[in-house]
């Protein structure tokens, strides 16, 4: 599946590249990626990456923290969660053809998860840009929930006074839940989420609780039934 999305993603232009960041904010703008780029200085952040479909890697991450884009915009009082959405082009994204999904991809994050310092957008990976099958130019990284959280090809990002509709919920509400925090303690609902296959890794691991980023991110859920908020 790797290599054929891969395929599919072969020749992506991701220039030009422009992030509309609007909603209930002061200053509604729409960035060029490369203005984006000079908001911070790129890191590497080095992440435990969780799939829920019970695999995971340890990735370099480059880029950036999101607050860093928020702070830009001002947002509102009125702002409880921020939106995201990816590029909706079948032409340059074929599987978009298909009614695998409801397209766009579309994601969400409450404000305090977004504005938290181990989100990052970023722009890279293993000391490179970005791969297009990977989600050139620009990406969504929240280290402690599984990986389809991360939405990719990031066009739209809006800061809204409800919960915001995320793709797989609509998908499959039963399965995928808003917040979609790694938690060993509430499998899917067709497998264990207990443990993880670590790639190039012979044995199975445990699964940590948030990815084992709890110290750090434990505090944002304090008082939430998390088997319910799943």
């Amino acid at each position: 599946m790797k290599e054929s999305v891969a395929s599919a993603a072969r020749g992506f232009v991701t220039r030009p590249w422009t992030v509309e960041v609007g909603g209930l904010v002061n200053k509604p703008k729409i960035f060029d990626i490369d203005e984006l780029l000079k908001l911070a200085p790129p890191e590497e952040r080095v992440y435990r990456h969780r799939c829920v479909e019970g695999w995971s890697m340890v990735i370099p991450w480059v880029g950036f923290p999101l607050a860093a884009v928020l702070k830009q915009v001002e947002p509102l009082s009125t702002a409880q969660y921020v939106a995201f959405q990816t590029l909706l082009d079948p032409k340059r994204m074929p599987n978009q053809k298909t009614s695998v999904l409801e397209w766009p991809y579309v994601e969400g994050l409450r404000l305090d998860e977004a504005l938290h310092p181990l989100t990052i957008l970023a722009t890279g990976m293993y000391g490179q840009t970005m791969p297009p099958q990977d989600g050139a130019p620009i990406r969504l990284v929240v280290p402690w929930k599984y990986g389809f959280k991360g939405i990719k090809s990031i066009v739209k990002i809006a800061l809204v006074a409800d919960q915001p509709p995320t793709t797989w919920n609509i998908e499959s509400p039963n399965e995928y839940g808003f917040y979609s925090n790694v938690n060993p303690n509430v499998d899917h609902p067709r497998w264990s989420q207990k443990i993880e296959h670590r790639i190039g890794e012979f044995r199975s691991r445990q699964t940590l609780l948030f990815n084992g980023y709890a110290e750090q991110v434990g505090n944002l859920y304090t008082g939430m039934d998390l088997r319910v908020n799943f």
